[in-house]
């Protein structure tokens, strides 16, 4: 059986995480071992934090519309209901960038449900 010694694949897999781990402090980008572990937390924090993502800006939306609806004398939960009532269909995202970009346009929603 003749010997392998792997150096090619061995260093192209080793500078695929080094590549990766690029910018991080000390040897967290020189030393692969340490590279390795940081840039694996790294991925798993990403993964995870994708999903946070959306749950944080569903909340953004949800205080800015509860903001814009009590200007309006209404609660988050009544301007919500009424809509559903009504038949409009806009979503959060929508509904918080009206409130803020152009809050006649939000009234007139307001007034709608009321």
């Amino acid at each position: 059986m003749p010997r392998v010694k792997r150096g090619f694949k061995a260093r192209q897999r080793r500078n695929k995480i080094l590549k990766a781990a690029k910018g991080y402090r000390g040897g967290h980008s020189k030393v692969f071992s340490t590279a390795a572990a940081t840039v694996m937390k790294a991925r798993v924090y990403a993964y995870r934090d994708r999903k946070v993502r959306k749950r944080e800006f569903r909340k953004l939306w949800i205080i800015r519309i509860n903001a814009a609806a009590k200007e309006n004398g209404l609660s988050y939960s009544k301007l919500m209901g009424g809509l559903i009532k009504a038949g409009i269909e806009i979503d959060r995202k929508v509904l918080s960038d009206m409130a803020i970009h152009d809050p006649a346009a939000f009234t007139k929603v307001a007034d709608m449900v009321k």
